[in-house]
């Protein structure tokens, strides 16, 4: 059996139009639609550690990240983004390593840049690979500085205005304009649609396709860094949602946005669900190129994406693990089977990006050459059913989140800021419970120790204790 794994950067599960849409619109994804019908449907499906390199680690190896015990990761020509910000272990191996081993032809295509700095090896074990330029910091083009005219038209007046109340300092503007200028520079001289981030990953997916037709089997991985921001797409994209011409809004802040203006916000929301719907439309073209290859019959595709992304909710924008929400813990994940076999399956047990490893491998009929810490997910196709998992854990920093069929449960691993949600309310989100609820508190922060192995690595507990609480957390500490 062959197989390719589609993962997006932060496409939230409520913007793949097979789920609860955004309270603020819909987003046109036909060709997700199309891709659900023919597919098993995971309705509650988490990453085992976040944000974007904890999430891989874990996918890539089935091994469980968290509670990021060797994860002080500070690497030459990268930044520190989050505890477990760094390569995969040398001592694990990766899907494409045991895959290849057995017969597998490997390929890794994408453009997320933060996979191909230095000193990361997310692409051992694929046989190729190929880096597609341009996102973020990526120095990879030179060109001249922004005007003061193109300056003002990507960062415009009331965008420093919310910059300065959440980036104040000189430093962080600069900070932020360097990466306007970097985002725009790698922007330039891309013409047309086919020239844009997404499109070029699944031609270039679709052309290995091609190219690799005498493939007795194949394991391909596709990694498209959109919908990502900065949201950089064809105005047209933009236009299927607000047709309103104004001020550009292509950056998140990362921080309270409850003063930013309706305008600012529907921009904002306008650019990612243009990008979301790009996305959509190419890999409809990978799609089809399987259909003309013939290769439908014989090929597991799977797509997930590693978060979400909060665009307003709660009056914030961005990624963030503490307090943790939906918007971004969520993941779609659908699962066509060749011939679509159990199309319209639904499934609403937990899984995790650990538990895609498991089913990857039991797929290719490939026994791990260690343990890994998923469960395959082929017996639940079959069966409809899946007891793995009464509960998931996830790892964001030095704040782990338990979700259960009743909470949702967050804190810093020292049991402190901890916020505790009713799923069975109408609005689960709304307040923070707490303080009504010290058992069951004491009970799910015990869960997330068992989860991490009994115990916190102290360098964790240690960052926990240097960071602020934030707004609205319990006054209760959560013992184990």
């Amino acid at each position: 059996m062959n197989i390719i794994l589609v993962v997006f950067d932060s496409l939230r599960k409520d913007c793949a139009g097979v789920y609860a849409s955004p309270s603020w619109g819909d987003v046109q994804v036909p060709h997700f639609r199309a891709f659900a019908d023919q597919a098993m449907l995971m309705t509650r499906a988490y990453p085992n550690a976040l944000p974007t390199l904890p999430a891989r680690v874990a996918l890539y190896t089935g091994k469980q990240v968290y509670p990021f015990e060797h994860g002080d990761i500070h690497l030459k020509g990268d930044f520190v983004g989050a505890p477990g910000w760094g390569p995969i272990p040398e001592g694990d191996s990766t899907l494409a390593e045991m895959l290849s081993s057995s017969g597998y032809r490997t390929a890794l295509i994408g453009d997320l840049y933060h996979m191909f700095k230095p000193s990361k090896n997310f692409w051992r074990g694929f046989d190729q690979w190929t880096f597609l330029r341009g996102r973020e910091g990526d120095p990879g083009r030179s060109g001249p500085r922004l005007t003061q005219q193109e300056q003002e038209y990507w960062l415009p007046p009331e965008v420093r205005k919310l910059l300065d109340i959440i980036e104040p300092t000189e430093e962080q503007q600069a900070v932020w304009l360097e990466f306007i200028q970097r985002s725009i520079t790698n922007l330039r001289g891309r013409q047309s649609e086919v020239d844009f981030f997404s499109p070029r990953v699944f031609q270039e997916a679709s052309l290995w396709l091609e190219q690799n037709q005498d493939a007795e089997k194949f394991f391909l991985v596709i990694e498209s860094f959109d919908p990502h921001e900065p949201w950089l797409v064809p105005a047209h994209y933009r236009k299927m949602y607000q047709a309103e011409d104004g001020p550009e809004q292509v950056i998140t802040f990362y921080g309270d946005v409850s003063s930013m203006s309706p305008y600012l916000l529907q921009r904002t929301r306008a650019n990612y669900r243009g990008s979301v719907t790009q996305c959509d439309r190419w890999f409809g073209y990978l799609m089809e190129t399987l259909r003309v290859l013939g290769r439908l019959e014989d090929t597991l595709v799977i797509l997930t994406s590693d978060h979400g992304h909060t665009l307003g909710e709660g009056g914030f924008m961005g990624k963030q693990g503490y307090p943790s929400r939906p918007e971004v813990f969520q993941i779609p994940l659908m699962i066509r089977f060749p011939h679509a076999e159990h199309a319209g399956l639904v499934n609403d047990n937990f899984v995790q990006h650990v538990d895609l490893s498991a089913t990857i491998l039991e797929a290719a009929g490939v026994v791990p050459d260690t343990p890994i810490d998923g469960w395959s997910l082929l017996h639940s196709a079959s069966s409809g059913r899946y007891a793995r998992r009464d509960h998931v854990t996830i790892g964001w920093g030095s704040t782990p989140t338990v979700i259960d069929d009743r909470w949702w449960f967050n804190c810093k691993v020292d049991g402190t800021g901890a916020f505790l949600y009713d799923l069975s309310a109408p609005d689960p989100f709304a307040r923070n419970v707490a303080d009504e609820h010290p058992d069951v508190l004491n009970a799910l922060f015990k869960q997330a120790k068992e989860d991490a192995g009994g115990e916190f690595p102290a360098w964790l507990i240690r960052l926990a204790q240097n960071e602020a609480d934030a707004p609205g957390c319990s006054s209760l500490a959560a013992r184990a």
